[in-house]
């Protein structure tokens, strides 16, 4: 059963992170399906009715942050959609946090801090 219903990710600057988000999400079949003022929705191409991954302005006013410790995680169909993440991320101005490669679980993974700082990651299930 997956627990998780979507994730979010605050931006100070909502038409980069439009722009970032639209290429980098693009390997791992995520697609922007919703754009209103206040917010940005992507949804996986198999399911385009079911946004799972937001970027938004906050909504108290204050600026976006990222949490020191905080990571999000999406899942890819193969290792070249995590390489084609990470090589697309950094060329839109990403900051490296862990090129692609196996880790300790067996996996292969993929790490950057979006424009706002935030840590997205890319997996591919090798096991």
């Amino acid at each position: 059963m997956n627990i998780l219903d979507f994730v979010m990710v605050g931006s100070n600057d909502y038409e980069k992170s439009s722009e970032f988000y639209d290429v980098i999400l693009e390997p791992l079949k995520l697609k922007k399906t919703l754009k209103t003022e206040k917010y940005i929705g992507y949804s996986h191409l198999g399911e385009p009715e079911k946004v799972i991954f937001y970027v938004t302005n906050p909504v108290n006013g204050e600026p976006a942050t990222f949490g020191n410790g905080t990571q999000i995680t999406l899942l890819a169909d193969s290792k070249e959609a995590v390489k084609k993440f990470y090589e697309i991320a950094i060329s839109k101005g990403a900051v490296d946090e862990g090129g692609p490669g196996v880790r300790k679980d067996g996996n292969y993974y993929a790490y950057i801090r979006d424009l706002d700082g935030n840590k997205i990651a890319a997996k591919s299930n090798l096991k």
